[in-house]
């Protein structure tokens, strides 16, 4: 849905975000790299989310996750290129073999290959282990799966804004509180869905240790990791996008996007932006 690019404009006036810090990845989950929660994707298949962002470090060619689910690169993203030392994790659209390209020619992003193929250093180091969703699979999350309404909600975590996911089986930690952000008859016909409070990001907060008990109950956050054009960044700490394999047509592709308004699970825009790419492991 090309027409939500327009409501990142609102969030960019409040101004940048400071992101977490960038930790080492320290293999803490029940899986190498997995998360415990199981999420429906269509009727007979499950997935679990890997721990955190892609990310990758061009010097070394080595791809990892992020160590938290709240971590993210931030501003440093615009250092991209074959040669830098850090890490990023924006990408354009199907960049598996070239994760560094950061031309602003849509039409440098012909063809998909997925991230997942990598062998990835913190999760199991396995080629094609992982696998990038389909724009099918985020609709299916959010709005198709059972009681799909009370398993997601806006929230800040750490300090980090962004969107949060339950499992299907999900059970509240005690002592914990979770407010869903999702309310019946707040999803227009283009599958957006409305802010149905002042401000989204406060429905649900979280200090590090209060999430670490979310986190091994199987809840899963998506960072408000911002885009990058070129070498260009906008929107960090503010609005989130993850893509997906799907293409749009031409030179566009769909990625679930959000921000402090509300959250589509149909944008559609140039394949050359810089977005975030969370992997998941389909369960057999």
């Amino acid at each position: 849905m090309k027409r939500f690019l327009y409501f990142f404009i609102v969030v960019a006036a409040l101004g940048l975000y400071s992101c977490s810090p960038e930790n080492e990845p320290d293999n803490n989950t029940e899986v190498n790299g997995m998360l415990p929660g199981k999420f429906s994707v269509s009727e007979d298949r499950q997935v679990q989310f890997s721990q955190g962002n892609l990310q990758y470090q061009a010097s070394t060619k080595t791809w990892r996750f992020a160590a938290k689910q709240y971590d993210y690169i931030g501003t440093d993203n615009a250092k991209i290129s074959d040669t830098y030392e850090g890490w990023i994790d924006l990408f354009g659209w199907g960049t598996g073999k070239n994760p560094t390209l950061s031309s602003t020619e849509n039409s440098d992003y012909l063809y998909f290959i997925d991230w997942g193929n990598n062998t990835i250093s913190n999760g199991g180091n396995k080629a094609k282990f992982w696998r990038t969703f389909d724009s099918l699979a985020w609709w299916y999350i959010f709005y198709k799966r059972a009681n799909a309404e009370a398993l997601f909600g806006f929230g800040c975590v750490n300090g980090v804004n962004g969107t949060i996911l339950l499992p299907d089986d999900w059970r509240l930690p005690d002592g914990m509180i979770f407010t869903p952000s999702r309310q019946k008859g707040l999803v227009d016909e283009n599958d957006y869905m409305y802010n149905s409070k002042e401000d989204n990001y406060l429905h649900n907060t979280y200090t590090a240790e209060q999430w670490a008990a979310m986190e091994s109950a199987g809840a899963v956050f998506l960072p408000a990791a911002g885009c990058r054009w070129g070498t260009y960044m906008d929107f960090v700490g503010n609005g989130g996008s993850y893509w997906t394999l799907t293409h749009g047509g031409g030179y566009d592709a769909y990625y679930l996007s959000y921000n402090v308004n509300g959250l589509s699970t149909q944008s559609c825009y140039g394949c050359s932006t810089g977005r975030s790419v969370r992997l998941v492991h389909y369960l057999q």
